[in-house]
């Protein structure tokens, strides 16, 4: 089969690989999209623990083409979602219902060959079949939807209360939706870049302001009818931001850092302010069990609004550098075109 294979820091490549051998409880995939993010580009730079040699791409729709074992979710010929992650079952935190802190977690396109290749093996119970009239490319939508849940879950927001986001790429659009999903009122949302803004106002925002305002805060605060924010979302992964989302935060209000910074980015803090506002700063990691529920979501949100980059398997690199650019909403690829 092709595939496109990371071989170690800067080295990509499509080869030709031996296909999947499948096991008890596993069915054989025909990847038809595998989504490209910020992730893939730090696992080709060697910033991201992974195990190379290793077939790229955790966010995947295909096609059902065997089943080997009974008792399967999914039926041959199902276009399926894949839900990436795979836990020891066994460590501390599996035995606390915490699997996605597991210590020996392991995921496809990270550890395992994953959708970015004509054939693909996973797990039946890591499969979620999708509606007929979902198309393979919002499919593949399911697993950074089920991600942006998870942090809405931590966050927990009451409707009817404001939330400020900062950043409308991919996953800010989708925290955006889900924050008008749940009745949260006004979704304000700040990004420097205007097409972001449109996008935000379009996935449901009330007002898009421009992160390159010099009167940002005092702008942000006009929204809101009381001293602070009650929800802040940090969707970009910056320092800068963490710094603005504390001196707007209200008191009791509780902050999500979604995006991911550098691991050594640093950020002065005065304990105090926590102390006085009597803030919540959560961090938000992966999806766990929350891929069913984003695939119940694949209609209801205004998904198709995201302008898609779509690129075919031999065009990798290209796909990984229009991500680095920020070119487009989404970067996918298109491993099989269906008829």
């Amino acid at each position: 089969m092709k595939a496109v294979r990371f071989r170690g820091a800067g080295e990509l490549a499509v080869e030709i690989c031996p296909d999947p051998v499948l096991h008890e409880g596993d069915a054989l995939l025909e990847p038809l999209v595998a989504g490209v993010c910020g992730t893939d580009v730090h696992i080709v730079k060697g910033e991201y623990a992974s195990r190379p040699p290793v077939v790229l791409g955790h966010e995947i729709a295909g096609r059902v083409l065997e089943i080997r074992g009974s008792g399967s979710p999914v039926r041959v010929g199902d276009l399926v979602t894949v839900d990436p992650h795979r836990y020891c079952g066994v460590c501390e935190y599996c035995r606390r219902a915490m699997e996605h802190m597991c210590q020996r977690k392991e995921a496809y396109g990270v550890h395992l060959d994953g959708g970015m290749a004509e054939l693909m093996a996973a797990p039946t119970k890591t499969l979620f079949p999708v509606a007929s009239d979902v198309t393979a490319s919002v499919a593949a939508l399911a697993e950074p939807l089920a991600c942006c849940i998870h942090g809405m879950d931590r966050l927990a927001p009451v409707s009817g209360l404001p939330i400020l986001i900062f950043g409308c790429g991919a996953a800010g659009a989708m925290l955006i939706a889900l924050a008008r999903h749940a009745g949260l009122r006004p979704v304000v949302v700040i990004d420097p870049n205007p097409a972001k803004r449109e996008l935000a106002l379009v996935m449901g925002a009330d007002v898009a302001l421009d992160s390159n305002d010099a009167d940002l805060a005092a702008r942000s605060l006009a929204t809101v009818p009381t001293d602070g924010y009650p929800y802040i979302i940090d969707a970009v992964g910056s320092t800068e931001v963490l710094t603005t989302a504390l001196a707007v935060a209200g008191r009791g209000a509780r902050i999500l850092v979604f995006g991911v910074a550098a691991p050594e980015a640093s950020l002065p803090v005065h304990p105090n302010q926590i102390y006085a506002k009597e803030l919540t700063i959560l961090g938000s990691a992966i999806n766990p069990f929350t891929h069913q529920r984003a695939v119940s979501l694949l209609t209801r949100l205004p998904l198709d609004a995201l302008e898609m980059g779509f690129f075919d398997l031999d065009d990798a690199e290209r796909a990984l550098a229009a991500v680095r650019l920020g070119a487009h909403d989404k970067v996918q690829l298109r491993v099989k075109r269906e008829p």
